[in-house]
């Protein structure tokens, strides 16, 4: 039975978000569940279907990726109730989902080793070369500025000020991408993001120095 749910909610993602181009798409979520899924195999902990569903799941009710917070939400719980799920697992997936968004960077209490698993997962996936080509992919749709440094770096936001506050694509880096490593919560994905935090901080770094006009 588990088999036949992971193929149906394969196809439905991939109808949903196959031809995003903010970094949300297919090949996002394919890489968010290898690493749940390698970050749970190495820790030996966790519900392997829970994790595996919350990952794929994970970007469906997401308001930046729907008409509303409401349409997303609707979307995800529609979804799920036309699948043979009994009621504790829906109920766990779903907590998952609404727990592990950045959301400004405001701290959420995570509900379990499940759900640290999947945001862990997430955020590998938004440091390093992947983070930085998603970053300005999500910068250059929304229609951010590559980079303005006449803008401030937000220190402290609300969600509704992450969404829609001015910032550029190299602020991103500083309001979100660098504080990452910093906020994971198993050992395995705090060992993947190493190299991950470092290859950003070079970026940044030679970034500066061809903005300056320098060789």
């Amino acid at each position: 039975m588990f088999e036949n749910i992971i193929q149906k909610t394969e196809a439905f993602v991939k109808n949903e978000l196959g031809s995003d181009s903010t970094g949300h798409d297919w090949y996002h979520i394919e890489r968010v569940r290898k690493n749940a899924l390698y970050i749970a195999q190495t820790e030996k902990k966790g519900d392997r279907f829970i994790i595996e569903m919350a990952a794929l799941l994970h970007d469906i009710p997401d308001e930046k990726l729907n008409s509303s917070k409401e349409a997303g939400e609707k979307k995800l719980l529609e979804f799920l109730y036309s699948l043979e799920l009994d009621q504790e697992a829906q109920k766990k997936i779903i907590g998952i989902i609404e727990s592990i968004s950045f959301k400004g960077g405001t701290k959420t209490d995570l509900m379990s080793i499940e759900a640290e698993i999947v945001q862990d997962a997430d955020r590998i996936d938004a440091i390093g070369a992947i983070g930085i080509a998603r970053a300005f992919a999500y910068g250059g749709k929304k229609g951010q500025a590559l980079y303005d440094p006449e803008i401030k770096v937000r220190e402290e936001m609300t969600e509704e000020e992450y969404r829609k506050g001015k910032s550029s694509s190299i602020h991103h880096f500083y309001e979100k991408l660098l504080k990452l490593k910093a906020r994971l919560n198993t050992e395995t994905a705090k060992n993947m993001a190493e190299k991950r935090h470092q290859y950003m901080e070079e970026f940044l770094e030679q970034f500066y120095h061809e903005w300056n006009g320098q060789s």
